[in-house]
């Protein structure tokens, strides 16, 4: 476990807080600083669930608001009432089948939204006369920077940007408005741009749990393409450890990126899947689970190969993830075993509708 170091008391806002990285930040953060005063911002769009939140509610210290981050008077209001100091930005659109389905929601979010709440940080900043202690968590994705083949180095934080999808794209321009924030009006922002996370909490429509969900219920495994593109995994609570020492060690106007060190091929990410589930979860009703693998039709623009260099983060603020990819998906397994009262109820008629389009076969 790394070592945290509390510089403050802070009374932090979390945009998508019920989203799947976001709500493991606040539990993380809830757990490590219980004093702090805590604030998550959430449309509860499709990938939000507020029961993911749960004993949290109950505390003093705690608010949930159901509101969107492009609402300028409601980040305002809530930037004066709560007396914010810290923003950390998860809320947005972020599923690359989606964006290709539908981009605009995608720019809606990923880059009017997050240009509202910096534009109202930075006047609530102000009005505060410029506290050197604030912080703009802006936290972002590797994809930004396009894709890699097999022996390129992988991703810096000076890697120029080339995004691919209308998700990528969005995220960069997001990265950009933050970056410029701080050089042009010195808000102290800083940018986490991470690799592929997963772990407890992670909505269906993504390939760990996707694939978690399919074996347990028998159907088939969609795998994009020949399997080949390779990943880098980073289990979540891994990236929350990092984010909690972004923001209480890291320089403003800095971007870190933030890897696993577990570059994995997809196809080989299913297989162990496979045989992690054949071990762990009883009574499957295709086994073993690897004959429910099904090669589907890759998906337009599909990036081969992401890899991060974390060696800043590491050298600058000591971090370095902790689990490696079996460790973490035993720890994930497990998770989805135990809670399927979580994840059933996700698996809504909507939910089927944009399955079937991304993969051209029916969920049920």
């Amino acid at each position: 476990m790394i070592q945290q170091i509390k510089t403050k008391a802070r009374r932090i806002m979390v945009t998508g807080g019920a989203g799947f990285i976001g709500s493991n930040f606040v539990h993380h953060w809830s757990q490590q600083y219980q004093d702090d005063r805590l604030i998550v911002l959430d449309a509860l769009t499709y990938a939000g669930n507020r029961a993911t939140l749960g004993y949290l509610e109950e505390r003093e210290n705690f608010c949930f608001v159901k509101g969107n981050i492009c609402d300028r008077n409601l980040v305002d209001r809530l930037l004066q009432e709560e007396h914010i100091d810290t923003i950390a930005h998860f809320a947005a659109e972020s599923h690359v089948d989606r964006s290709i389905l539908g981009p605009g929601a995608f720019v809606e979010t990923n880059v009017v939204g997050t240009f509202t709440l910096l534009e109202a940080f930075r006047q609530h900043w102000l009005s505060q006369g410029k506290p050197e202690d604030y912080r703009f968590l802006h936290v972002s994705t590797d994809e930004v920077y396009g894709s890699l083949e097999a022996n390129d180095p992988p991703f810096s934080e000076t890697t120029a940007y080339a995004p691919n999808s209308p998700y990528s794209a969005s995220k960069a321009g997001s990265d950009h408005l933050a970056r410029a924030y701080y050089h042009t009006y010195r808000l102290p922002t800083i940018i986490t741009n991470c690799s592929n996370n997963y772990g407890p909490y992670h909505f269906p429509e993504k390939l760990i749990p996707l694939m978690t969900i399919n074996i347990l219920l028998g159907k088939p495994l969609p795998v994009y393409g020949d399997g080949q593109n390779v990943r880098d995994w980073l289990y979540v609570k891994d990236h929350c450890q990092a984010l909690d020492l972004v923001i209480q060690k890291g320089t403003p106007g800095q971007t870190y990126n933030v890897g696993g060190n577990n570059e994995v091929k997809n196809l080989d990410l299913v297989n162990l899947l496979c045989q992690l589930m054949n071990e762990l979860a009883p009574d499957l009703p295709v086994k073993p689970s690897q004959d429910l693998i099904t090669f589907v039709k890759d998906r337009p623009g599909h990036d081969q190969r992401y890899a991060i260099n974390a060696s800043k983060i590491r050298t600058e603020l000591g971090w370095t993830p902790q689990k490696t990819v079996e460790e973490g998906l035993k720890e994930t397994i497990m998770w989805y075993l135990t809670n399927q009262n979580w994840w059933r109820p996700l698996l809504s008629t909507e939910y089927q509708a944009y399955y079937q389009e991304a993969y051209g076969q029916k969920f049920k």
